[in-house]
């Protein structure tokens, strides 16, 4: 189990390093949107 998500995790990593900055871009993208949605959710709900 352990050796498998490792070897994922580097794949993940290099891939992030060959892709450069749109997956940095992306990354940031979704998180922000995530966030926005979590903060819309909690004021609709509050």
């Amino acid at each position: 189990m352990k050796p498998q998500s490792d070897s994922y995790v580097k794949l993940a990593m290099r891939n992030m390093v060959a892709k450069g900055t749109t997956s940095l871009k992306h990354f940031f993208l979704t998180t922000i949107g995530l966030v926005a949605v979590l903060l819309g959710l909690a004021i609709l709900f509050h």
